[in-house]
């Protein structure tokens, strides 16, 4: 493996360490300026961009979560791109819980910084499982620009 593998492995276990303990604002700085993140089964103009934008969206969604709980499985890079296979045990105080798997690719620049993010989430499990309020405030605070 490359340095240039092994240096991006080592910023994107620190980038999901981060996520996991909820800094979005933390989080947000791993992405480069024009950096893009988004769910790709979702429309194609749902995307974050930037820092900024990247936090806001994941506070839109996570901060609700009476908890989130994540289990790794296995990271690899190659070239610029790490991809992540993990799944997260998302828990609302309402009582719902559900745990979705995911397979996160991203992109690093030269300097280190998130220019892609995709995420590949069992999203169909998410909503037949997401209670309407959550799904309510998710369309709010889209419909907001958040």
């Amino acid at each position: 493996m490359s340095a240039n593998e092994e240096r991006n492995k080592r910023i994107a276990a620190s980038f999901w360490a981060t996520l996991y303990s909820r800094d979005f604002v933390a989080v947000g700085e791993f992405m480069a300026v024009h950096g893009e993140y988004t769910d790709v089964f979702t429309p194609d103009e749902d995307v974050a961009i930037g820092g900024s934008q990247v936090s806001a969206r994941l506070r839109l969604g996570l901060e609700p979560l009476s908890a989130i709980y994540h289990h790794p499985k296995h990271m690899v890079a190659e070239g610029n791109m790490v991809m992540f296979e993990h799944a997260e045990e998302w828990h609302w105080h309402t009582g719902e819980t559900c745990t979705v798997r995911f397979v996160s690719v991203q992109e690093f620049d030269a300097q280190g910084k998130i220019v892609r993010w995709h995420d590949y989430p069992d999203l169909q499990l998410l909503l037949s499982t997401a209670p309407e309020w959550w799904m309510e405030h998710i369309m709010a605070g889209y419909q907001s620009g958040a």
